[in-house]
């Protein structure tokens, strides 16, 4: 087989274990030290068994984050990827999915991929839309929920999970492949890798560098706004029904009434 070069698409987000906070615009806060979002480690995972399995070729990872930071892409060129392209301009903040796949997918053009690996979608915003979108902007087939994926050739193969099972899906490369979090079981870095990513490139680049007009992106360019953030409502208690030997009515009645039945 020819070596494969792979692309995946990296989130860098806030640690979960951490209470979230929100900036003045109510948008995520992002200024503190950012982790490598779980569901992409599946993508880096697959993209490196397919690079090995290929007998060759390289893991790049493609990913847009504030302030430079670089820690979850650390962590992912410790698992083994090559090397990585960080996206980092103030003018991003703000930036919605659209945004987010206009900026990934002119990364990705520099690196002339075979192959594209990207999450269902992140933990911190859940569009799951900017796969899809990236690919759109591409010109790429994109091929969805793959649990299963295999190169033969010049054709990526994948299993795509479905509701009722799988579907088996055959794409001319390049294409783009979302990945579930059944794919693969991600490795843990090892000492050794953990020490040769702090070595391993990391070219950053702002928008200009990508030649993307900073009026167009971002809160400057957004379509949208957040205008306030409420909190959850409490649950409320529970209504108890005390079984008189004629409770089954009251329940079939409260059902009724919420249209169950």
């Amino acid at each position: 087989m020819a070596p494969m070069n792979v692309v995946v698409c990296v989130k860098q987000i806030p640690d979960p274990a951490e209470p979230g906070k929100l900036e003045a615009d109510n948008t995520l806060d992002r200024s503190g030290k950012l982790i490598l979002d779980e569901s992409d480690s599946y993508g880096v995972e697959m993209a490196l068994q397919l690079a090995d399995a290929a007998g060759g070729g390289e893991v790049t990872l493609v990913s847009m984050a504030p302030n430079g930071e670089t820690s979850g892409l650390r962590t992912a060129l410790a698992m083994g990827a090559a090397k990585a392209i960080l996206v980092s301009d103030d003018a991003l903040s703000g930036a919605g999915a659209l945004d987010t796949a206009k900026v990934l997918a002119a990364a990705i053009k520099r690196a002339e991929p075979d192959l594209v690996l990207a999450a269902t979608e992140s933990s911190d915003g859940y569009t799951g839309t900017v796969p899809e979108q990236v690919a759109a902007l591409l010109g790429l087939t994109s091929v969805t929920f793959a649990k299963e994926v295999h190169i033969d050739g010049q054709a990526v193969k994948v299993q795509r999970q479905t509701e009722l099972g799988y579907d088996e899906v055959e794409a001319e490369l390049p294409a783009l492949v979302s990945v579930t979090a059944g794919v693969v079981e991600p490795r843990y870095p090892s000492f050794k890798g953990i020490m040769a990513a702090k070595s391993k490139p990391v070219d950053q680049l702002t928008l200009s560098d990508l030649g993307i007009d900073a009026a167009t992106v971002g809160s400057a360019g957004a379509g949208q706004e957040i205008v306030a953030v409420d909190d959850a409502p409490a649950r409320e208690a529970g209504e108890i029904i005390e079984d008189d030997g004629e409770a089954f009515g009251k329940i079939v009645a409260y059902l009724e009434n919420l249209k169950v039945i």
